[in-house]
């Protein structure tokens, strides 16, 4: 693991503006809101040749708790490399304010060479030589399946969805994610990945306190490792980072609930769909919903035009009883909202291109080693899952989130069962709220 803080300079079209620190903005904007003098008046008084010595000085001057004003430090970029993805969805899961980006699966490296060791994840040593070698049979089979399906792609261009008059390249890297991301479901959650993310000081302080207060040895370095980068960038505001108790009691309770539910429902065959879908269109009496829903939807020119008050308003809570991890691990990252999931394997999918009893060993295997994880409470099990494990999954926001999260996941481009899964709840969210159908822009996912 390496964690990388990236300073931002000024682009050379803002030589002439002032240049402050992040914690010296903070204090800066903090000193604006409490006074009446204009911005470049405060920038006067501020010795930029000895920012510490300003923001001491301004920090006793406003009332303000350095949580408050942690949030106007601008944002701050930092970089993870070599993170397994389970602590990639993790942190997305954390860092709601957050703006990021995760390396793709269509261009990481598929092999055992790409896993952190037993130990740093917290495997029990009595363990490791299981857990190890259910990972190298996993990359092996996805390996397989990923040669033999971009063959097929080769052989039977006609199962591949292909635009009309598609150049030679763009057909190429079609048929190459055809075979990838049907091949994925084989790749292990602890394989190593790389993320990037920018979030204030304020909102950086509570990732790595909630990262520290899990029982995870790797989610505990991540937030050592983070801290060291952090405060070299606003060291004042960063000091309130460490394990605290109510995120531990309640990482502690959902480890155990995690663990009753994984081995209540641990399977190995593949669930079928279901989907759930809670509209709340409820308004206070003495201020009701007035906008017709077409006049919410009918002005955008696309998902990402501006939506009214009829959809704003409207609470719309959906779930599934089994998304696969590979989509769950983007699906999660729509941050608007809550998110949930015990994260268990309570069936494991494969798409119809791929035969299940042909590796139905390694399955049986992975199981074994998931279930004598899951029996000691152990925190590694997320370690022991890979990609197709399906597990409940739920997310509540507003509709116009929700619109916009269908309309993206079932449009042009789209992962094949990302638009399967989204298609099913716009269709259950039309029984309950038919008046949207006409305005909403679902998709066919092609091309992939």
């Amino acid at each position: 693991m390496k964690v990388t803080g990236i300073a931002v300079v000024p682009p050379p079209t803002a030589a002439e503006l002032p240049k402050v620190t992040p914690e010296l903005l903070a204090s800066v904007l903090a000193r604006y809101s409490r006074s009446n003098d204009g911005l470049a008046n405060i920038l006067s008084k501020v010795d930029l040749a000895h920012p510490d010595e300003s923001i001491d000085r301004i920090l006793k001057f406003v009332d303000y708790g350095h949580a408050s004003i942690g949030g106007l430090t601008g944002g701050l970029a930092i970089a993870l490399d070599g993170v397994s993805m389970w602590l990639a969805y993790k942190i997305f899961e954390i860092a709601q304010m957050a703006d990021g980006q995760e390396s793709s699966t269509r261009y990481i490296t598929m092999d055992a060479a790409n896993l952190p060791t037993p130990a740093e994840l917290g495997v029990p040593d009595d363990l490791a030589a299981q857990w190890t070698g259910v990972m190298a049979r996993a990359f092996a089979a996805y390996n397989a399946e990923y040669a033999r399906l971009d063959q097929l792609g080769q052989n039977q261009p006609e199962l591949i969805r292909l635009p009309a008059n598609a150049k030679p390249a763009v057909v190429a890297r079609i048929r190459k994610n055809y075979a990838l991301d049907r091949a994925r479901y084989f790749i292990p959650l602890a394989t190593r990945t790389n993320l990037g993310l920018v979030q204030s000081s304020r909102m950086w302080a509570a990732t790595v306190k909630h990262l520290d207060s899990l029982p995870h040895p790797e989610a505990k370095a991540a937030a050592a490792a983070l801290r060291d980068v952090l405060l070299k960038l606003s060291p004042r505001l960063m000091r309130h980072s460490t394990a605290e108790k109510s995120y531990a009691a309640q990482a502690a309770q959902e480890l155990a609930v995690s663990c009753r539910l994984g081995l209540e429902r641990l399977s190995t065959a593949p669930l079928a769909d279901q989907v759930w879908v809670k509209v709340d269109r409820d308004t206070p009496p003495w201020l009701r919903e007035e906008q017709p829903l077409a006049e919410a939807l009918q002005h955008r020119a696309n998902r990402y035009g501006y939506q009214g008050t009829a959809t704003r308003r409207m609470r719309v809570s959906f779930a599934w009883n089994n998304l696969a991890i590979a989509e769950l691990r983007d699906l999660n990252r729509h941050r608007t909202g809550h998110r949930y999931t015990p994260l268990i394997q309570a069936g494991f999918y494969l798409p119809p291109e791929i035969a299940p009893a042909a590796h139905q060993p390694l399955l049986d295997a992975q199981a074994a080693l998931t279930r004598a994880l899951l029996q000691r409470g152990s925190p590694a099990y997320v370690y022991s899952l890979l990609l197709g494990a399906q597990t409940p999954f739920e997310h509540s926001t507003h509709a116009d989130k929700f619109i916009y999260e269908a309309e993206l996941r079932t449009g042009m481009g789209a992962h094949f069962r990302y638009a399967e899964h989204l298609s099913a709840a716009l269709k259950e969210f039309f029984v309950q709220v038919p008046e949207a159908k006409a305005w909403v822009v679902e998709g066919t996912a092609e091309p992939e």
